[in-house]
């Protein structure tokens, strides 16, 4: 059966983001730089991580992860990653207000889910076939998904800076019990894969 994994940038705080997000700050009032370096600047030092991340038949993202239009939707966004987004396959927006696919360039195509996790994963699942799903974020997402339980496996990179404020991993989240299954430590981030329990 196919697992449902996420792998999430964390500051050493466990925050995902910062405070303020908007259109010319994706990330708020931190230096994004710091959360994603090691994906970027020690790209190959990472490489198998970094693969890990789009490796999924399918993706679940939050509407915060998508974009920062908040309410009716309006204008014509279409994410942040341009024509060509990374996932090259299906993605599943979760939203409150609908919205027509969008089909983009090298396979991604955004779906706009606005009856609750449970659909998307059910969606994600159908779409993904023999292959993974993946919970591409933020941590709202991922805290929700962690609070259903329906969360298999959970792949933290901390980042070492502290933000002090923002969207934290685990915020809200009840007693679960992690088992951690692997870990490495690189020049600008340390990798934890655990394995995620149920709910308590």
């Amino acid at each position: 059966m196919t697992k449902v994994v996420c792998d999430i940038s964390v500051s050493a705080d466990g925050y995902a983001a910062g405070l303020n997000q908007t259109l010319e700050r994706p990330f708020g009032d931190v230096p994004e730089e710091r959360l994603h370096a090691w994906m970027f600047e020690t790209a190959e030092e990472n490489k198998a991580e970094v693969d890990r991340i789009v490796d999924a038949g399918a993706f679940i993202m939050g509407r915060n992860m998508f974009g920062p239009i908040r309410g009716d939707w309006h204008g014509d966004w279409r994410g942040w990653w341009g024509d060509e987004p990374p996932y090259h396959g299906p993605v599943f927006v979760l939203t409150h207000y609908p919205r027509e696919t969008l089909v983009m360039e090298g396979g991604t195509t955004f779906t706009f889910v606005t009856d609750g996790i449970e659909s998307a994963l059910r969606q994600a699942r159908a779409a993904a076939g023999d292959r993974n799903v993946a919970i591409a974020g933020g941590a709202g997402t991922v805290n929700q998904f962690l609070r259903a339980g329906l969360l298999d496996e959970l792949r933290v990179h901390i980042t070492p800076v502290i933000f002090g404020a923002g969207e934290r991993l685990f915020d809200g989240v009840p007693y679960v019990e992690l088992e951690q299954i692997e870990s490495r430590g690189a020049s600008l981030v340390t990798h934890v894969t655990y394995r995620v329990g149920r709910p308590k």
